[in-house]
């Protein structure tokens, strides 16, 4: 399964069943890792794996950070969605000019403009993300980074290893028009 693989990513949808964005399994307990934007102010939501298999996470069960634009979904164990986990590469940097691969309608590359400070806003509150990834790619692409569209909380790879680096967010606020940002999961800002 290659990164960006359907059978890899894990699609998030409201109450209603409309989509709010993906995420990726991060660990062999079957966490989901996905952008706060996708679950805020849900009461619940479905998640799909492959196969037909989904399950359903409670709002109270959901470990938000908003001050990151990240959330941690449980599934109820590793096997709930038959998805899985991906690989977070370790590494602090990525430089500007680098080519990363994202799952937005579809497998696009898109290149690291650079670090960015960025603002997320969520509850009425605003918060400062200090270094995440700037990124620059096609009409296609960029079309699927719109507000709340499918590629909202997906992965960010590294095409080179297949690792997951960041994860999207499409309510990231640059002080200038970016094509889209994203939260990288390793750095010196962050501790684990």
């Amino acid at each position: 399964m290659g990164c960006g693989d359907r059978a890899t990513l894990v699609r998030l949808c409201d109450p209603a069943g409309r989509p709010r964005g993906t995420g990726f399994v991060a660990d062999g307990r079957g966490t989901v890792v996905t952008s706060h934007e996708a679950v805020d102010g849900l009461p619940h939501l479905l998640l799909h794996g492959v196969d037909g298999r989904s399950c359903r996470v409670e709002a109270h069960d959901i470990t938000a950070l908003p001050e990151l634009d990240l959330a941690l979904l449980p599934t109820g164990g590793p096997d709930a969605l038959g998805v899985p986990p991906l690989p977070i590469a370790p590494q602090e940097r990525i430089d500007a000019g680098a080519y990363v691969t994202i799952a937005a309608h579809g497998v696009r590359e898109a290149r690291v403009l650079g670090a960015t400070a960025a603002t997320y806003t969520a509850g009425g509150r605003t918060h400062t993300i200090g270094r995440a990834l700037e990124l620059a790619l096609g009409t296609d692409g960029s079309d699927a980074l719109r507000l709340r569209g499918a590629a909202v909380g997906g992965p960010v790879f590294d095409p080179d290893s297949g690792a997951v680096i960041a994860v999207l967010g499409t309510a990231l606020r640059t002080g200038h028009a970016a094509a889209g940002c994203a939260v990288p999961l390793a750095g010196p800002d962050r501790d684990g």
